[in-house]
């Protein structure tokens, strides 16, 4: 193994590719990071949060570039996190999703194989929990887990399988060190603002400084594993350092609705009543929605020594407190 590991990152400008981007680095890895476009509006804000990250432009869609990409880079491990990761806009964008989030996933595993890296490189495949879908009938009791059956019920959750099964596949076929994270919801501060947990946070922080009067939502029943992806992403870098590829569950074991959520949330800002400030929205509501997601991740603790630092409380104190901060900054006229 080559004395300084490179630690290839898809989708880096997303939440797990930041949080990913400094775990490596604080660890001695050379950083690169696949970015789309060569004015790709990310770029500026993903360089003065990790200036180390060394930017490689290529497109998981475009089997040629993704190739050339791996012979250039030459990295010791994958992490590959790009996919189109937004449920409800999978509904509207099916064929999409399908192409970046499943196909996608073909086209790196065929990038390093074709480059002859089968035996040199090792691959983290960025799995989700919406493949198992909630139906009643493939309820958990301890919580899905990495044999439990999977029904998704999104196109989303239909892609995220294929990527996940070609991936297994070229683990079996090939004898690749290929390792699939099944992840449940797992949110932050950097979480985009089209996500629920991120539109609450940053309405909390508004509606607190006077800059908004109420927050409109869909559904407000489900019921999610949530953790804090500053965590999750240790839990994958140590499926690349096990012995063997595998399947892990990453996961809290605990559920709370996003009614929970709000409640913490609107809590944080001295709210006890967050009815009077959520708009019912019906545009909002998803055709199929999973009412439950809930994760065992017994297998992650036992082999990989793995353990989530931040329960949910923690997560939406620190999600609040992050936006409450941008808000103050972006209108000290309203700061409080």
């Amino acid at each position: 193994m080559p004395e300084t590991r490179v630690a290839l990152i898809t989708g880096i400008t997303g939440q797990d590719g930041g949080h990913l981007a400094g775990l490596l680095h604080g660890k001695g890895y050379e950083v690169v990071g696949l970015i789309r476009g060569q004015n790709n509006p990310r770029r500026p804000a993903l360089l003065e949060a990790h200036p180390f990250v060394r930017l490689v432009e290529g497109d998981v869609t475009d089997p040629v570039s993704l190739a050339r990409v791996v012979d250039h880079a030459d990295p010791t491990e994958i992490y590959h996190m790009a996919a189109l990761s937004h449920v409800g806009y999978s509904f509207a964008n099916p064929t999409l999703t399908m192409s970046v989030t499943g196909q996608g996933t073909l086209n790196v595993l065929e990038a390093v194989r074709l480059t002859g890296r089968t035996d040199k490189t090792r691959i983290y495949q960025a799995s989700s929990s919406e493949m198992f879908g909630g139906l009643d009938y493939n309820r958990p009791g301890l919580g899905y887990d990495e044999d439990s059956r999977f029904h998704p019920r999104s196109p989303y959750g239909v892609a995220k399988l294929y990527a996940h099964w070609i991936a297994r596949n070229y683990r079996e076929s090939y004898g690749m060190f290929v390792s699939c994270g099944i992840a449940f919801n797992h949110e932050g501060e950097n979480r985009g603002e089209e996500f629920v947990t991120r539109k609450i946070s940053k309405a909390v922080a508004r509606i607190h400084l006077g800059l908004q009067d109420r927050v409109r939502l869909g559904a407000l029943w489900p019921k999610r594993d949530w953790g804090y992806a500053g965590d999750y992403v240790e839990g994958m870098w140590r499926m690349l350092q096990h012995s063997e590829p595998g399947d892990f569950v990453l996961a809290s074991g605990v559920t709370h609705s996003i009614e929970d959520f709000l409640t913490a949330a609107f809590a944080r800002i001295g709210v006890e009543d967050w009815r009077p400030y959520v708009e019912h929205d019906e545009a909002l509501l998803r055709p199929a929605e999973v009412d439950i997601l809930l994760g065992n991740p017994a297998k992650a603790h036992s082999v990989l020594g793995w353990e989530r630092r931040v329960d949910f409380e923690g997560l939406v104190d620190l999600m609040v407190a992050a936006d409450l901060d941008r808000e103050r900054r972006a209108h000290p006229e309203a700061a409080r």
